[in-house]
């Protein structure tokens, strides 16, 4: 596909805007047979896709990354960590895809994980939020196990050794008690940080939020993120995207169809790639998120996508 089909490709459908010819479509229109990353447990650092449903999607970006045996082993307890955030119904938005959570449910087992545990610690009551997102009933089909998040027993404490504002805090033991763990939030607008993407999630696997609301929230979301036990695989959620009025959304009209997923184990490289998607939407200017050059400081990864070796598929 050349570089102007898929632009066209990008047009989300039923949003009225103009596609700018940002960094997410340079990235996104590299070569298809890009040479295999030289780093990395991956053939490629990033891949995107766009087009298809939240499971067929997932399904040719992990086979585009070398599959999951990459990433999870036989026998290893794997935690899954979407946004399960708010009380809303998927297609708000506000919380990540159901069928997506499903499907990498499913790929973990297959892959030989002896136990898959899906969790968020909630905005809004955890058991609507579980309910009412479609997130619990699709994970519990596909074989996992939901736990809740509510209660600061389940929380343990850790320190940040490289963070600069956040030293100390609690993680949600599914997490420590992992082997592996793998990252999927939403994309989306929001208030505070600007974005909320695969950094700003990991503010649902700690108990005190307050603190990085009331101390530099984007210092504290990078702190968070230089955490010893990162997430394997970051997953991003862009079938349906909040462009306005997140984290939580107000209307459908805070919501567009945009048909996209990001895999990385790099954070700060699929956040910025994501945040450039975002664009197409609205206008969003990477320094206006600042948790992204500050984690990139803290040596957490990069946003010179230009040195990645980055795969894009249209379906």
């Amino acid at each position: 596909m050349d570089r102007r089909n898929f632009l066209r490709a990008a047009i989300l459908a039923g949003a009225a805007f103009t596609v700018k010819r940002s960094g997410a479509m340079t990235v996104l229109s590299q070569n298809m047979n890009a040479a295999p990353a030289a780093s990395g447990a991956g053939r490629f650092d990033m891949v995107a896709v766009m087009g298809g449903e939240p499971a067929a999607m997932f399904r040719k970006a992990i086979t585009e990354m070398g599959g999951m045996g990459l990433y999870v082993k036989k026998g290893q307890k794997v935690c899954i960590k979407p946004n399960i955030g708010w009380d809303k119904a998927p297609d708000m938005a506000a919380n990540t895809n159901p069928l997506l959570v499903a499907e990498i449910v499913r790929q973990c087992l297959a892959a030989g994980a002896s136990e898959v545990t899906v969790f968020d610690h909630t905005c809004d009551d955890w058991r609507k939020c579980y309910a009412n997102s479609g997130i619990e009933d699709a994970a519990k089909k596909a074989g996992a196990k939901v736990v809740p998040a509510d209660q600061e027993s389940y929380y343990r404490s850790v320190t940040i050794p490289k963070g600069k504002v956040l030293k100390t805090t609690k993680i949600h033991e599914a997490i420590l008690n992992a082997d592996v763990w793998i990252n999927v939030p939403i994309l989306k607008n929001h208030g505070g940080a600007k974005m909320s993407i695969s950094m700003k999630n990991l503010m649902g696997i700690v108990w005190d939020r307050g603190f990085f609301h009331k101390n530099d929230l984007q210092q504290c979301i990078a702190d968070i993120s230089s955490l010893d036990r990162r997430p394997a695989l970051n997953v991003v959620d862009a079938y349906r995207m909040m462009k306005t009025n997140g984290p939580r959304g107000r209307s459908e009209a805070d919501v567009v169809s945009s048909k996209a997923l990001f895999l990385s184990h790099d954070m700060v490289a699929v956040d910025t790639a994501a945040t450039n998607f975002f664009n197409q939407v609205r206008e969003m200017p990477l320094s206006d998120v600042g948790h992204l050059a500050r984690a990139e400081a803290l040596g957490i990864g990069t946003m010179k996508l230009d040195k990645l070796k980055i795969r894009r598929v249209k379906i």
